[in-house]
């Protein structure tokens, strides 16, 4: 063999490599019954999300399933929009919402594991903007906070925050008057909430609100990096999450779908535009509005992402904080963040706003995920162990450690009145020929 032949064979083998490594990056995909899935049963997935667009409850659906780190189901059923019908892509852009908050949190727990705070840390140590806190009485007096929250606060919920989603309560009523969401950046953001009461002594109470926003700008400070370019650095590159960002990038912008909600009085679904009243905003609100010049990296609702690139993220979880050969988080960091951290923070397990109280039966919240504790009490089909979170445009996931799955369903539709999530796990978990239970 000739010397030129033989550099030009060495030439295409190296390209060959190299597009084997490519592809080896992407998720491996399976057949459902090499998983113990039922292809037929499983196919009742699509079914439900046919019947969803059909009956004009949504414009479309893109679903994927994951066991045992292979891809096993993948789905996309609609159109782009209720008013356009153009086929919705696998690929197509959507507001991700609060599945920003367990990326947020994985953020901040890379730095816990370098050192940099422990779990009873003041979160007055990086915001010293929040040291005169105070709480809104019952009786409408402000009392000063008995403590600065702690960071397992914090990132458990129960740190006295609010977002201004309830315009009957006083503390909602001032988050909605310092309109949060018209802050240029977090600097000024954190700025705002300094002037607003807690609703409660931190560490008494759980109450779902801006604690993860304020994370990232912990995330920010700590790192002297940029909020939005830590995330990019240390998690969307190493995880190939190519299509998750703040901004929209321009050339990305015909992939990014309208967002809908309910409107009850019309009793349809419409298209929307720009920041809706569910999310706490005003009409000089640009956060969570406006996707194309962002300043304010909302760690808690701010990013949009596709279907490929959250499923890698979960994966990366149902792996232990590892996705291929990158090590994005400890192992045994990542199932403190798994186990409920109510009773540790609220002092009592159930107390007062817990989601182990009446309406959230059998759910507890550990560092960035909602949890499944006892699923005969939360009445639903899952297993206990089972982390997730979801968005307020519908979307969803969920890790089940047990049966070795993740789903990822992704929607764009505000004040959804369907118990979509609900169905999606019937559906799921009824297609299990080898449960692991």
């Amino acid at each position: 063999m000739s010397r030129g032949i033989f550099q030009r064979l060495q030439l295409v083998w190296v390209f060959a490599l190299a597009a084997s490594l490519t592809y080896a990056d992407e998720l491996p995909t399976a057949s459902p019954e090499v998983e113990g899935v039922s292809t037929d049963r499983l196919a009742r997935l699509h079914t439900l999300a046919e019947q969803y667009v059909n009956q004009g409850k949504v414009a479309g659906i893109v679903t994927l399933v994951n066991r045992g780190g292979q891809l096993i189901f993948k789905d996309t059923v609609g159109s782009r929009s209720i008013s356009d019908k153009t086929p919705l892509k696998e690929s197509d852009l959507f507001r991700i919402y609060s599945m920003t908050k367990p990326i947020t949190a994985v953020a901040a727990m890379q730095l816990y594991e370098q050192g940099h705070f422990h779990m009873n840390d003041p979160i007055t140590r990086w915001l010293p903007e929040l040291t005169s806190l105070e709480v809104l009485n019952a009786d409408g007096t402000r009392v000063p906070a008995d403590a600065a929250p702690t960071m397992q606060q914090l990132l458990s919920h129960t740190a006295g925050f609010s977002y201004g989603f309830d315009p009957r309560d006083p503390v909602d009523r001032a988050y909605q008057e310092a309109d949060l969401w018209a802050a240029k950046d977090l600097d000024e953001f954190v700025n705002r909430v300094a002037t607003l009461p807690l609703k409660f002594q931190p560490g008494t109470n759980w109450h779902y609100s801006i604690a993860v926003d304020l994370t990232g700008l912990i995330v920010q400070r700590i790192s002297g990096q940029r909020f939005d370019e830590y995330l990019a650095e240390h998690l969307f590159e190493p995880l190939d999450m190519v299509d998750t960002f703040f901004a929209v990038p321009e050339e990305k912008a015909h992939r990014f779908l309208p967002n809908h909600r309910w409107e009850r009085t019309a009793g349809k679904v419409i298209v929307i535009d720009g920041l809706i009243p569910e999310l706490g905003g005003r009409s000089s609100s640009r956060a969570m509005a406006d996707f194309s010049d962002v300043g304010l990296f909302s760690g808690g609702g701010g990013l949009v992402s596709t279907a490929r690139d959250y499923m890698r993220f979960a994966e990366m979880l149902r792996a232990g904080g590892r996705l291929g050969d990158q090590r994005i988080l400890g192992e045994k960091t990542l199932k403190y963040m798994t186990k409920n951290h109510l009773p540790a923070t609220t002092g009592a397990v159930g107390l007062g706003e817990s989601p182990l109280a009446s309406r959230f039966k059998g759910f507890g919240f550990g560092l960035g995920f909602g949890l499944i504790e006892d699923p005969v009490r939360n009445g639903s089909l899952s297993s206990q162990g089972t982390f997730m979170w979801g968005g307020a445009a519908g979307t969803i996931f969920w890790v089940d450690p047990i049966e070795d799955l993740t789903v990822v369903s992704l929607i764009q539709l505000m004040a959804s009145p369907w118990p979509l999530r609900e169905d999606l796990r019937v559906a799921m978990y009824q297609a299990l020929e080898a449960s692991n239970e």
